[in-house]
């Protein structure tokens, strides 16, 4: 098949065009900063393709964010906490792997909406208790380290869980940016084999749309590193509190 009958084959009409081209958008301003709208375009992308094949889809894109996060916030990143959460995460991306290899696309759905809306209840009794000391404990790394390994794989779906942990650890902005940039770029290549070979939701066809659709994870990085510069350390925080929990209810009740 050509390019052109490859992209012709998905059968999509303008309106899923623009609803996908939207979504990657959302995915560049996500990955330079502002996080939590990284849960409206996995919803828009899964309202298009399906739930499991737009993980996919998805993954060789939030690598090409990644790696333009990794180079533009590379000196802020705590190695420390990656090196710690890593291995944990790598545990959950196998767990992952085996779970969503056999769930049907319904269990699918409703866990992701699950995981989604349990990590914002999570967000805001953090919040709500007011506490200043970061946990210390290693069980508070290593299960948060297994739960976005565990949903990073099955939906693409970390960026909740990855909030809670760096908004309860306390990082100052450019230290959550570029200290999940790092995380999730590693994460994500040790994710595409399974992608390719075991679920095969990573193919040369989607690889070809992914090629049209990746100017558009451009502008909104570069449009999102602007918009970051502008935001305090507080309204940083409470921004990410909101939009997070909006998504969550967005994917609960789609």
């Amino acid at each position: 098949m050509t390019y052109l009958e490859i992209l012709q084959s998905y059968n999509l009409t303008a309106l899923q065009w623009i609803a996908i081209s939207f979504a990657v958008f959302l995915l560049g301003l996500s990955k330079s900063g502002i996080k939590g709208i990284g849960i409206i375009l996995i919803v828009i992308l899964a309202f298009v393709f399906g739930e499991k094949a737009s993980t996919g889809i998805l993954l060789p894109m939030l690598i090409s964010a990644d790696i333009l996060a990794v180079i533009y916030y590379n000196r802020h990143a705590d190695w420390g906490i990656i090196k710690k959460l890593i291995p944990w995460m790598i545990v959950g991306v196998l767990v992952g792997v085996w779970v969503g290899n056999d769930i049907s696309e319904y269990v699918f759905k409703k866990l992701m909406a699950v995981i989604i809306i349990v990590s914002v209840f999570i967000m805001l009794f953090l919040e709500r208790i007011k506490s200043t000391e970061p946990p210390k404990h290693k069980l508070f790394s290593s299960s948060m380290g297994f739960l976005a390994g565990f949903t990073t794989m099955i939906g693409n779906l970390a960026g909740p869980v990855a909030n809670i942990y760096f908004l309860t650890m306390r990082f100052p902005k450019n230290e959550f940016i570029g200290t999940a940039a790092w995380l999730f770029f590693i994460i994500n290549i040790i994710k595409l084999p399974f992608h390719i070979f075991v679920w095969k939701t990573v193919s040369v066809d989607s690889l070809v749309l992914n090629s049209v659709l990746i100017p558009a994870v451009l502008i909104g990085f570069f449009i999102g590193v602007n918009i970051v510069k502008l935001i305090s350390n507080v309204n940083y925080r409470r921004f990410i509190l909101i939009v997070t929990a909006i998504g969550g209810i967005i994917m609960l009740f789609r």
